[in-house]
């Protein structure tokens, strides 16, 4: 149980690429932005969080966690919003350390197994009086959504209903050598490109902290992590890191509904981010697989909402079971 067959997902003829399903949506769609109202949190640790409200009075709030150098502004986090909000529902778009616009005070940034900084917002969200609320993520947003679940099992805030998630590479290994590929390194080259201006100006602030030696020679994942992310973080080495932040180490600890919706098509995710295993022994844990839709993508070229949104409404009312 829960595998889902919901592979009605259609794209148009002219749409017949995993990478045009992926870039021309970022590219071209644009929703409107929702009013958002900003407020910053302090950390445990003395860092801050930027977190983007629409507040309308409701006792039930959607959590929106974006994808790896994301924001709340991108057009897969505006266009869940817009959905929410229309069928009355709060709404907070988060922004992870450095993603704001402004770079965070300590040394970390954030990486996909980071789950103290959602447990932050969530909390934030349970002191403000909220009753319900709901985690949708994105890319690395989902892994953060997908860990948190698994880690705290039944130990979850009763509040905290559950979970939908897309495009998720629950396996990070295996996708830093799938970005490693010919065809991904348009992608790999932009993320590395962000990755590497933030380091450096990391080292500025904290020069002892920071080695740069080779930086700009760094050309995937795996050696970026090893040389940055795993020293950062105090693992050993890359596969280190990559153990505890690969959300799909968590997946059978989920104890709330959560979907998990990775297109088959998606350019980014190897086999093992479709944990078809898991799911068919799982009770809380959903796992969709559409033939199309890319990475973060899921486009309906004319219509204002894209497949992710409707299919997100669906599960948390359907399944969840909160209208």
């Amino acid at each position: 149980m829960p595998l889902i067959d919901k592979s009605s997902y259609k794209t148009p003829f002219w749409l017949r690429s995993e990478h045009w399903e992926t870039i021309l949506p970022a590219l071209i769609r644009r929703p409107p932005k929702p009013p958002y109202q900003r407020e910053r949190i302090t950390t445990t640790d003395g860092d801050f969080l930027d977190l983007d409200y629409v507040q309308r009075g409701h006792e039930k709030i959607v959590i929106l966690s974006h994808g790896l150098e994301g924001h709340s502004g991108k057009a897969y986090i505006t266009g869940m919003a817009n959905k929410f909000l229309k069928n009355q529902w709060d709404v907070l778009a988060w922004n992870c350390r450095s993603c704001s616009g402004e770079m965070n005070c300590t040394p970390g940034l954030y990486h996909h197994g980071a789950t103290e900084d959602l447990e932050e917002v969530v909390n934030h969200a349970i002191d403000m009086g909220y009753k319900t609320i709901v985690l949708i993520g994105f890319s690395l947003g989902g892994s953060l959504t997908l860990k948190y679940f698994g880690e705290r099992g039944e130990q979850a805030p009763p509040q905290v209903a559950g979970g939908v998630t897309f495009s998720v590479p629950v396996q990070l290994g295996p996708c830093a050598l799938k970005l490693s590929e010919p065809d991904n390194k348009v992608y790999l080259k932009r993320f590395l490109r962000k990755l590497k201006k933030k380091i450096k100006l990391k080292a500025e602030q904290f020069p002892d902290k920071f080695t740069l030696n080779g930086v700009d020679v760094i050309d995937n994942f795996y050696e970026f992590d090893g040389k940055i992310s795993a020293p950062l973080y105090n693992f050993e080495s890359a596969d280190a890191f990559y153990n505890y932040a690969s959300a799909g180490n968590y997946i059978e600890g989920i104890r709330r509904p959560v979907l998990l919706v990775n297109a088959l098509n998606d350019p980014m995710l190897p086999e093992e981010c479709y944990p078809y295993e898991l799911a068919k022994n799982h009770e809380f844990f959903y796992l969709e697989t559409p033939a199309r839709g890319g990475h973060v993508g899921f486009w309906r070229p004319g219509q204002k909402e894209n497949r992710a949104e409707k299919r997100a409404y669906e599960f948390v009312t359907d399944v969840i079971g909160i209208d």
